[in-house]
């Protein structure tokens, strides 16, 4: 690899302000011998979205860019490549003009698919004409060849003839038995497709119920329940079991609760399935979430912390000691946002020590702990035995009862950073809830440093973005919402007296929801010297509601008000879980 393809390469990243002028003249002296190991430097080093990474990759590789995500490929031309072929070389034909095809690969340094792709074209006179594609790309048309209903249905012709009501029974002593047929093909490519469709479709929960006589699949999909497919109720037993067998749980067990997690390569990706069963009337139901460790991790304005909120966040994260408190309801992200903060503090010159039920996001470098209640490995306990292995930072997933706070507390006098969640509705009441648990006020005050509450909103898809105009009475709320922020609080260019919002109208891109992916709305207090002693003296609430004034404090709702104002979220949105 030449100085003169690395200068290429890094001219491009310069001119769309990827990399600073800094960061230009450190990467030029790269000795990088591949592209591979250049992209690992480079990524590992500068923050830079898909994309735009792709679209660097063509630049040094001299081809062209092309996005396909929201494109839709007629199946006689995405069947040009048979799917086997796809998957196997990451590679995808998207257009067909007459006996020219074009076709986009995720890797344009694997020869082996182009030679593929070129036999191909000999063979039916074809002329090819190659682009680059993100990994986004590459699903987006990957998930064309089949729907989930065809791919499941093919399948199920082949589990009626097994699972369908009939008069004989399956024999458990023909030596096949139960277990072996819960493994069967039909019932595994059921699985193994709703987990693979899952992935793709972004969501981060399945449900599998038993309803009726059928057997409903959900996905959880921006914080939503989509009712994905819908199975006969006789296969509904078999899948469950797979599921079981999957995740080492007992097969014959169905009287109680039980929890597992399966972990599989999916796309070439390892990803955590958290497995929960319980029984119900008549059948078990199955709930799995999907932990899927992004490549890097979010920074706090890409969660959605901005203006004041994130300038907290981010001064806060700084401190050598002290408590940084995260609280929502389950399902608000947190776990996401302690994910973003031990990213940003993880350091060679520091040790970091957590306790996790479960472990969610893995963190090379960061020494995670899953604790196990059953066996007296709580948080409490956890929480001492860290203690004597010398940390600088610790993370508790959750503080639950009296001794885990009491703990934390103590750890963050003794020069401990301390970042962990609580289950409480908004930020003021995190303090109060730390009384409950017999926490002194004054050491309560010596040690927090910033209470944080946030819930996750659905982010307006930017392919189908346009402006709405609200109904009367709900503009009125807004405005009058927008009237109680302080002038300095608003940000990104939003400002009182600018109304104009907007919505999704639905598009291939966001499967017709009109919402892509979430972010959070915040809030955040500050413990200043202020209010430190106003913790320290019983937390009046006069005296809290004065110093949040002079902090410029707005609430989650305000927060709220403004990203919709921003056209991040819309009105709806925000009415919804204001309200829930």
């Amino acid at each position: 690899m030449t100085k003169k393809e690395i200068l290429k390469l890094l001219s491009f990243l310069q001119e769309k302000r990827l990399i600073n002028d800094q960061q230009y003249q450190e990467l030029l002296n790269n000795k990088a011998s591949s592209f591979s190991e250049l992209e690992k430097d480079l990524r590992r080093k500068i923050l830079v979205s898909d994309e735009d990474w792709t679209q660097a990759k063509a630049v040094f590789f001299d081809m062209e860019y092309i996005n396909l995500s929201g494109k839709v490929i007629n199946s006689e031309i995405l069947n040009i490549l048979p799917q086997d072929l796809a998957e196997n070389y990451r590679m995808v034909v998207f257009n067909k003009d007459g006996k020219k095809i074009e076709a986009g690969l995720v890797d344009p340094g694997n020869l082996k698919a182009m030679e593929a792709l070129n036999f191909l074209a000999r063979k039916n006179q074809y002329n090819i004409k190659f682009y680059i594609i993100s990994e986004d790309s590459y699903r987006a048309a990957l998930k064309q060849y089949e729907t989930l209903g065809e791919e499941v249905g093919a399948a199920l012709d082949t589990a009626e003839a097994i699972f369908a009501p009939k008069d004989e029974t399956i024999d458990d002593d023909d030596g096949k038995g139960f277990t072996e047929v819960i493994k069967s093909a039909p019932v595994s490519k059921i699985v193994s497709v709703v987990l693979r469709h899952a992935i793709e479709g972004r969501a981060s929960d399945i449900h599998i119920e038993p309803v009726g006589n059928q057997s409903k699949i959900r996905y959880r999909i921006d914080g939503v329940l989509h009712t994905t497919i819908v199975l006969p109720i006789y296969v509904h037993s078999a899948l469950v079991s797979r599921i079981k067998v999957m995740s080492n749980l007992k097969i014959d067990e169905t009287r109680i609760p039980q929890d597992g997690r399966i972990r599989i390569k999916i796309h070439n990706k390892d990803v955590d399935f958290r497995i929960s069963t319980i029984p119900l009337m008549g059948n078990e139901k199955v709930v799995m979430r999907i932990l899927e460790t992004p490549e890097k991790a979010p920074t706090f304005e890409e969660l959605g912390f901005m203006g004041e909120s994130g300038k907290r966040a981010m001064k806060n994260i700084q401190k050598p000691n002290g408590m940084f408190l995260v609280t929502g309801p389950t399902g608000s992200g947190k776990s996401t946002t302690l994910f973003a903060a031990l990213s940003s503090l993880n350091q060679e010159g520091v040790n970091i020590a957590t306790l996790e039920d479960p472990v969610e996001y893995y963190v090379p470098g960061v020494n995670q702990s899953q604790v196990r209640p059953e066996v007296g490995f709580t948080f409490a306990s956890g929480l001492r035995a860290l203690l004597r292995q010398d940390p600088d930072i610790i993370m508790v997933g959750e503080i639950r009862d009296n001794e885990t706070a009491e703990l934390s507390i103590h750890a963050g006098l003794t020069g401990h950073f301390v970042l962990s969640t609580l289950h409480t509705n908004d930020a003021l009441g995190a303090i109060p809830r730390m009384f409950d648990m017999h926490i002194e006020p004054f050491l309560l005050a010596s040690t927090l440093n910033v209470v944080i509450a946030q819930r996750l909103v659905r982010k307006i898809c930017e392919k189908c973005k346009k402006e709405e105009k609200l109904p009367d009475n709900v503009l009125a709320e807004i405005k009058q919402t927008m009237e109680t922020i302080p002038e300095s609080s608003f940000y990104g260019g939003s400002k009182k007296g600018k109304y104009t919002f907007y919505r999704g109208e639905g598009c291939a891109q966001c499967g017709g929801t009109g919402y892509k992916g979430r972010l959070a709305i915040v809030e955040a207090i500050d413990i200043t010297k202020e209010m430190k002693d106003i913790v320290a003296k019983g937390f009046d609430r006069q005296a809290v509601e004065a110093e949040l004034a002079k902090q410029n404090f707005i609430t989650m709702d305000q927060d709220g008000v403004i990203k919709a104002a921003l056209g991040l979220t819309t009105v709806e949105e925000i009415l919804r879980v204001s309200k829930g």
